[in-house]
């Protein structure tokens, strides 16, 4: 009985260990589907250069880079998640979106963000916006994994979305509900980190 025990933590500790070494930066790239791919100004990455024959929608959005940080649904869940409450756009009502802080996701990727570094989150239909890492900070930026407690849907507004709390910021909530989420893509999966 002890051996089953010990056997079924050690295959348990053996599965949970690839999501959290790519949570942490890992040289190795996730077992499951990538959803979100970093590139730009990072640390030394988990995956090789862009292919445009097997890249085709990174390509077809210019999207080049010579390394990259890939994260699954494992690897960026298990990143220490945080819970916000903003009014969406969409239904004028308050929705519970949760993931980890914009900023732990880059220092995941090896990013030493400064007062110059910049944040462009592109969404699958080809929507950018420019964050400053300041704001990020300032704003408390998430990259969204689930949305009223269920992961969310590519087709939705997911699976990932960089998004804040627009309600708790005075400067933001006073804006026209639309025009308080132009810095969030909905359906994020690239984010290119820039100097200057």
């Amino acid at each position: 009985m002890k051996k089953r025990h010990f056997l079924n933590a050690s295959l348990a500790g053996a599965v949970a260990m690839p999501s959290w070494a790519a949570a942490q930066g890992s040289r190795r790239a996730p077992a499951g589907p990538t959803l979100l791919t970093v590139s730009g100004r990072i640390g030394a990455g988990n995956r090789g250069p862009l292919d445009p024959a097997l890249d085709q929608m990174m390509a077809k959005q210019k999207i080049m880079f010579d390394k990259a940080q890939v994260f699954d649904f494992a690897a960026i869940t298990a990143l220490p998640a945080v819970t916000i409450q903003p009014t969406l756009e969409y239904d004028g009502k308050p929705h519970s979106l949760k993931g980890p802080l914009l900023l732990d996701v880059m220092k995941a990727c090896g990013v030493k963000a400064g007062d110059k570094t910049m944040l462009f989150l592109r969404a699958v239909d080809g929507y950018a916006a420019q964050v400053s890492a300041a704001d990020a900070g300032k704003y408390r930026f998430i990259v969204a994994t689930h949305l009223d407690g269920q992961p969310m849907a590519l087709g939705g507004l997911g699976p990932l979305w960089g998004v804040y709390d627009a309600d708790r910021f005075p400067d933001m909530a006073a804006k026209p509900l639309p025009a308080r989420f132009a810095n969030c893509p909905w359906a994020t999966y690239h984010i290119e980190v820039r100097e200057g």
